[in-house]
């Protein structure tokens, strides 16, 4: 203790001791100390120390610093002074000013000296995942410290820590509980710490949006007032921007979890606009670009306008309409807001068609584009507003037919209103204004109603100009061209650089992929004289990027020209060029546009960035222009003319290839469409021959069971015939008389003799079931009928046949009965006649039993017949079947023959694209395709034999 009373109160007598000796010494006392007090106060004492012996401190104490973090977790008051002590060693932050350049170069040593200390301390992952432990201590004196030493961190060496929290269990969702926390200070640095943790990380950035970032950072913007918030709405809308910028993933989270909609509220500015903090207008500012990052052109077309779409509904268009014609809005807010309603509108239909309807709170009320247009072709007002404007005009036209006709229409005769001011009448106003700015902006603007619309660019060539009183009015294409070639002229209206460029880009977007107005420049005498004298002259270094624009208009006038003009065809054009210019100084002009270090600027991006007024010299859609037209304009002026009609000859080549292609295809496509129908053809005779195979197996299973039912009735009858026989002997046994005993022995024979003729009928019907088994059946109904017919039949002789057993059981049992009552000698008299009577009663029931056998026999004879119409029906169903699967048959080989022929065709194809691609190839390489007569005669011939052939098998 009485060593800590030295350092740290009164300095005692004798030499003191220098920084490094006592922090040693601490750092020891640190090292060795077993109580946690003396531990404490050392760390306290480092603590004082590390700010102005930072070298020091941070050379010896850190390991020591790192050990008390590890080992003292129970006491919150040295792992605060541990922190602390950290915290000052690796932080860069100095509050004093520097002024002079050896302050100056003092504060990049101590930055060094902090990444010097921040590499030693992460080289360790498992002191990163220790503060992050750390952290969820709730103590102030533990998290607050802990919170900047990790922001400390992260702005020193920002990817290396990235990375080890990335990897670390639950490293982020302990960081996103800090702004969660009660006390403000710790939120507050712990927005500062998540602002460093997702710069540049779109993995961090993603874990964090879905631990509900979204929700708690709109939740404390709305708790801290909005736009009238202070520096925490700052924090929190810079947190939000780094979650969103260039990250599709988050931007699709936070429309889909309808966080837009919660956006609205912001942009509510009251009447009253006097007196904007500077607070205030930081926070709409960023307000405002969080809204661009979600429609931003660098992003995906079905996200931004997806977005757009959400905006327009939840009515954050119509909120920054109103800012936009608010009073008393600050400029530098006004510009931005210009600005992201441009982007807002851009590319949609419905919200270009809202913003049109916008009008500004004016007597007499006036369109917002008016509006606009009106502060762009003012040179008083700032530069950055009109670009804003001038951006805003371009995205209200992008993609907008219906706005560029609008616009063209207020330049027309018959629209023209004299007691108001219309966007066309600003932007001629603007052309021809002296301010080189103005030009340029009206220029591109009416550019821009011309972009990718040939109706527009033939309209346009309808407006007429009145220039002065007593001469008679002229187009707008024929002023424009006039202020170009007239150097007086263009002397008193400023001539510029920027103008000249401006009216060139114009008139350049205008004439291209459009005959007429070609027709129409070049009608005027004066146009080709001024632009080859302005090629073929050595002008300034400023002068070239307008010989080369002239240049670029010039072969737009070879490319688009349809030689209606007798005196500037396209021959005469290029002959021109090769005298006047040369063709390879032409090129040279022409290249040189693309080699300007504004219009690699220009092209990077759509919105108008330019920081002074001279750089603005291109256009981001007419670099577009001239990437598409520079190589097919050399292409064209390079070319001879019998190169031309070699080219020609080949064009119409390959658009008989493409007419010979193009028919070939509808050929297969037809023969697909054939194939098909027959396929349909097969699969529903396919499907009929299941069904009738199906009958078929039903009705053998049916005549199955009829053959069984008639086996059994064969063992029937046998069993019956076998009982009469014994009957029979029996009689003779018992004694009757021989007459008697012969005539009833020759009924049973003839009964037995019809029986044997019953089962000689039987067995045949036997056998017809068993040929009708084996054959195939002409129809179900048919075959079913007939099986029943047949049932009945024979279950009626079925039953005949039993009763005809019945009688004859009945008879022989009547004489069993007879033949016991009688005796062996003489009979009475009496008695003989009743056995008379009983004889003669048998004879009459054997005479109807006989009548009976005789109908039998006639009933079979009709079976017998039917049989043969049976027959009749199986044959003609046999020859059916026979036809059908003939035409199946034939089905199979039409549809074998359509697909062989198919593969014929496609090779044929295959062939001719080879052919074709052969052709491109010679002509793009050479650019002088040759092609031997005799390889056309044979491919003429070819094609023909194959017409010829695809006929033939057409008619077959």
């Amino acid at each position: 203790m009485d060593f800590l009373r030295g350092v740290m109160g009164s300095k005692p007598a004798g030499p003191q001791p220098t920084g490094a000796e006592t922090i040693q010494k601490l750092c020891d006392r640190v090292a060795s100390s077993t109580l946690l007090e003396d531990r404490r106060d050392a760390v306290r004492a480092l603590k004082s120390l590390s700010k102005k012996y930072r070298l020091e401190v941070g050379t010896m104490s850190m390991d020591h610093l790192v050990r008390i973090l590890q080992t003292d977790r129970s006491d919150t008051e040295i792992l605060g002074y541990a922190l602390d002590t950290l915290y000052n060693i690796v932080c860069n932050d100095e509050e004093e000013e520097q002024d002079d350049s050896e302050e100056e170069n003092q504060q990049k040593q101590e930055d060094d000296l902090g990444a010097q200390f921040t590499d030693k301390f992460i080289q360790e992952p498992e002191n990163i995942t220790l503060l992050l432990t750390l952290l969820e201590e709730f103590d102030f004196h533990v998290r607050w410290p802990g919170v900047k030493l990790l922001t400390a961190l992260l702005k020193s060496q920002c990817a290396q820590v990235q990375g080890i929290v990335l990897v670390s269990p639950m490293g982020v969702s302990r960081l996103m509980d800090l702004l969660a926390d009660s006390r403000e200070v710790i939120r507050n640095d712990g927005l500062l710490l998540l602002q460093q943790l997702t710069k540049g990380n779109a993995a961090i950035q993603k874990i964090v949006a879905f631990e509900n970032a979204f929700e708690r950072l709109l939740d404390i913007i709305t708790e801290e007032g909005s736009s009238d918030g202070g520096i925490v709405v700052e924090d929190c809308l810079l947190l939000l921007l780094n979650l969103l910028k260039n990250n599709s993933s988050n931007q699709n989270f936070f429309k889909e979890g309808s966080y837009i909609q919660k956006m609205k509220p912001w942009f509510e500015v009251g009447d009253d606009n006097s007196g904007w903090s500077a607070q205030k207008v930081t926070n709409l500012h960023l307000m405002l670009q969080l809204v661009r990052v979600l429609v931003s052109p660098v992003n995906s077309p079905g996200a931004t306008a997806s977005c757009q779409k959400a905006m327009f509904q939840c009515g954050l268009l119509q909120q920054l309409c109103t800012i936009l014609m608010a009073t008393g809005v600050p400029a530098d807010i006004l510009t931005e807001t210009i600005n992201t309603v441009s982007e807002v509108i851009r590319g949609s239909e419905v919200n270009q068609d809202y913003f049109a309807s916008v009008n500004a709170p004016s007597n007499p009320p006036r369109p917002a584009i008016v509006v606009l247009l009106m502060s762009m072709v003012n040179e008083r007002q700032p530069f950055v507003l009109r670009c804003a404007v001038l951006y805003c005009f371009q995205c209200f036209l992008y993609k907008n037919q219906k706005g560029q006709g609008e616009i063209v229409a207020t330049l027309l005769p018959s629209t023209i209103d004299a007691n108001s001011i219309s966007a066309g009448q600003l932007l001629c106003g603007g052309l021809f204004s002296p301010d080189s700015l103005s030009n340029w902006c009206a220029a591109v603007a009416l550019a821009h109603a011309l972009q990718d619309n040939l109706t527009q660019k033939e309209q346009l060539l309808r407006v007429q100009l009145a220039t002065s009183l007593g001469k008679p009015p002229v187009s707008l294409l024929q002023q424009c061209t006039n202020i170009l070639s007239q150097g007086d002229k263009l002397n008193r209206r400023g001539s510029r650089v920027q103008t000249k460029v401006g009216l060139l880009m114009l008139l350049c977007t205008w004439i291209s992929n459009c005959p007429i107005a070609v027709m129409h420049f070049l009608h005027n005498q004066d146009n080709v004289p001024f632009l080859t004298g302005q090629i073929s002259e050595n002008l300034g270094e400023d002068e070239r990027l307008v010989q080369g624009l002239c240049a670029l208009l010039l072969g737009i006038c070879i490319y688009y020209n349809d030689n209606s003009l007798e005196n500037y065809t396209k021959e005469k054009l290029k002959q021109l060029i090769e005298k006047r210019i040369g063709k390879e100084n032409f090129v040279e002009k022409l290249a040189f546009i693309t080699k300007h270090e504004l219009y690699s600027r220009a092209a990077q991006k759509p919105q108008p960035a330019f920081s002074t007024p001279e750089h603005m010299l291109f256009d981001h859609e007419f670099t577009k222009l001239v990437k598409e037209l520079e190589g097919m304009i050399t292409k064209a002026v390079l070319r001879s003319s019998e190169e031309e009609k070699k080219e020609e000859e080949v064009k119409k080549t390959l658009e008989q290839h493409d007419s010979i292609v193009t028919q070939y295809k509808e050929l297969i496509r037809e023969q697909d469409s054939q194939i098909n129908e027959l396929k349909k053809q097969v699969t529903s005779l396919t499907s009929q021959t299941e069904n009738l195979e199906s009958t078929i197996t039903q009705q053998l299973s049916q005549i199955q069971q009829h053959k069984d039912q008639y086996n059994i009735l064969k063992l029937k009858l046998g069993k019956d015939t076998q009982q009469t026989g014994n009957q029979a002997e029996a009689a003779h046994v018992n004694g009757l008389q021989p007459e008697e005993l012969s005539q009833l022995r020759e009924r049973l024979e003839e009964m037995q003799t019809q029986n044997q003729l019953l089962q000689t009928q039987l067995t045949e019907k036997d056998s017809l079931i068993t040929s009708l088994k084996a054959e195939n059946v002409p129809s179900a109904e048919d075959s079913t009928s007939e099986v029943t017919e047949l049932r009945k039949e024979v279950e009626g002789l079925k039953a005949q046949l039993q009763s005809q057993t019945a009688e004859i059981t009945q008879l022989q049992n009547e004489r069993q009965e007879l033949l016991r009552g009688a005796e062996p000698t003489a009979a009475v008299p009496a008695e003989e006649s009743v056995y008379k009577e009983k004889i003669a009663e048998l004879e009459s029931r054997l005479s109807a039993q006989t009548t009976e056998t005789q109908k039998l026999k006639g009933e079979v004879k009709t079976l017998l017949e039917r049989k043969e119409s049976m027959e009749k029906d199986l044959a003609s169903a046999t020859s059916t079947s026979a036809i059908l699967q003939a035409e199946k048959n034939k089905l199979q080989q039409e549809v074998q023959d359509s697909k062989k022929e198919q593969d014929d065709l496609l090779m044929l194809l295959a062939d001719q694209d080879q052919k074709i691609l052969s052709l491109k190839q010679r002509l793009k390489d050479l650019g002088e395709p040759i092609e031997d007569e005799d390889d056309l005669d044979s491919r003429d011939q070819f094609d023909d034999d194959d017409e010829e052939e695809e006929e033939e098998e057409c008619d077959e």
